[in-house]
């Protein structure tokens, strides 16, 4: 039992020292989406659900919940969004090429059409990221639409 107690106390005190330290934040401006939001172009109802449930994973500006200061929740956080920065980033977008802006907003509506984005573990904590039928359909509709756009740009070249 004596094993359990000095076991436990030895967590604690880590966990404890553990709350020293924690990952760099996201934390740019939104300034950097600039260039993707003029270029793409979306309706008011598409531009707000991207600030809501794209931009804090997929941008270099997250706005971090209050949990955030817990460790090792915020190494969890971190990895989501240096994943999802990976995957797509709309701050770098005016440096991706055509063709690949094009593959982007082809998996952007797909992800979003199959009720793969936003992540389930990011609408467990942030209820207004639940898309309802309408949110998705606009989301797709504005996505094919910027796809199709960039499909024709890659053919007249």
């Amino acid at each position: 039992m004596k094993i359990f107690k000095k076991a436990g106390y030895t967590l604690l005190l880590l966990l404890l020292i553990a709350q020293f330290f924690s990952p760099e934040k996201n934390e740019g401006n939104l300034i950097a989406v600039v260039p993707f939001l003029n270029e793409t172009n979306p309706p008011e109802n598409v531009k707000i659900i991207l600030e809501t449930t794209c931009f804090d994973c997929h941008s270099n500006k997250t706005n971090y919940p209050w949990y955030n200061s817990i460790t090792p929740v915020n190494y969890w956080l971190e990895s989501h969004v240096n994943d999802g920065k990976k995957h797509l980033d709309f701050s770098k977008w005016s440096s991706y090429s055509l063709k690949r802006k094009e593959h982007k907003m082809d998996e952007l509506h797909e992800e979003v059409a199959e009720g793969e984005m936003p992540l389930k573990s990011y609408t467990w904590t942030h209820a207004d990221a639940n898309l309802t039928a309408a949110q998705i359909a606009a989301v797709v509709s504005w996505g094919k639409k910027v796809q199709g756009d960039y499909q024709q740009q890659l053919n007249a070249n």
